[in-house]
């Protein structure tokens, strides 16, 4: 197996929490992301619903925006 690296740009804030959160449950934030990837790809889907109107994908479509500006 071939290894590849993601680089992602998240909030500072985000990236320490998230980071935390891993380490209290025994994991490092490398093998969480594994962990979604794995399992997007298993199921083909997102493992969690998606709505329109939560403030998570106004900020996700805000971020993309400001990518392609």
């Amino acid at each position: 197996m071939s290894v590849a690296t993601i680089i992602a740009r998240v909030d500072a804030d985000d990236k320490r929490n998230f980071s935390a959160f891993c380490s209290s449950v025994g994991l490092n934030v490398s093998v969480a992301i594994n962990i979604f990837i794995k399992t997007v790809l298993r199921e083909n889907r997102i493992p969690f619903d998606i709505s329109g109107t939560s403030q998570t994908t106004r900020n996700i479509s805000n971020h993309d925006e400001g990518i392609h500006e």
